[in-house]
C-alpha cells in the first residue's frame, strides 16, 4: 500500500513538474541590456535572435559557443546573413563545446575573462531551463542571468527527453554527482 503511494505521489509530482516546465517556457526578452550574450549553437533561431540583439547594442560582446571547428566568423556571417564588420568588432565563436555542460564552461571562462558581470543567454525556450541551470553553476556567483527564450516548435518527445535531462542534472547538482 505504501509503495504504490509512493509510486503515485511519484508520478504524480513528475506529471505536475512536467506542466509546470511546459507553462514556464521563457519568451524573448525585449530591452534589458547586458555586459555580454551569449548563444548556444542547436537550435533554429538561436544565432539570429543574438545578433539581432548585439546588433542592437543591447551588450558589448556576443559569445556563441559550441561552433565546430573550423568554422570561420566570414562563412557564419554569410550564412547567417549579417555584416562581417559586426562579428569583427563584437562576436566570438567558441570551438571548445559539445553539449550543455560544455557550453556553460566554455561561456564561464569568457564571461571570467573579460570581466562581465551580466549575461543575456539565449536559446530555444525549451532548452532555457537546463542551460541557465548550468550556466548558473559555471559562473562566479555575482554574475547575473537573463533568460531570453527563442520560441520554438519541439514535438512533446523532445520536450520530455529534455525535461528528463533537466531532472537528472538538477538532481547530480544537489548531490555533487558529476560535478
Amino acid at each position: 500500500m505504501i509503495v504504490r503511494r509512493l509510486i503515485a505521489f511519484t508520478a504524480l509530482a513528475y506529471v505536475l513538474g512536467f506542466v509546470a516546465f511546459m507553462v514556464m517556457l521563457p519568451r524573448p526578452r525585449e530591452g534589458q541590456p547586458t555586459d555580454a550574450i551569449v548563444v548556444p549553437t542547436g537550435g533554429p533561431g538561436r544565432i539570429d535572435r543574438g545578433l539581432d540583439l548585439i546588433a542592437q547594442h543591447q551588450a558589448k560582446r556576443l559569445l556563441i559557443t559550441g561552433v565546430a571547428p573550423g568554422v570561420r566568423p566570414a562563412e557564419l556571417a554569410a550564412t547567417n546573413r549579417a555584416p562581417v564588420a559586426l562579428f569583427a568588432c563584437c562576436v566570438d565563436l567558441g570551438h571548445e563545446a559539445v553539449d550543455t555542460r560544455s557550453n556553460a564552461m566554455e561561456t564561464a571562462a569568457w564571461v571570467k575573462a573579460h570581466g562581465y558581470k551580466s549575461v543575456r543567454l539565449v536559446t530555444s525556450d525549451w532548452h532555457m531551463a537546463r542551460a541557465s541551470m548550468e550556466l548558473k553553476a559555471a559562473l562566479d556567483s555575482d554574475v547575473a542571468i537573463v533568460s531570453d527564450g527563442v520560441p520554438g516548435e519541439a514535438p512533446l518527445g523532445l520536450l520530455i527527453v529534455e525535461y528528463n535531462k533537466l531532472l537528472l542534472r538538477r538532481i547530480a547538482l544537489w548531490t555533487g554527482i558529476g560535478v
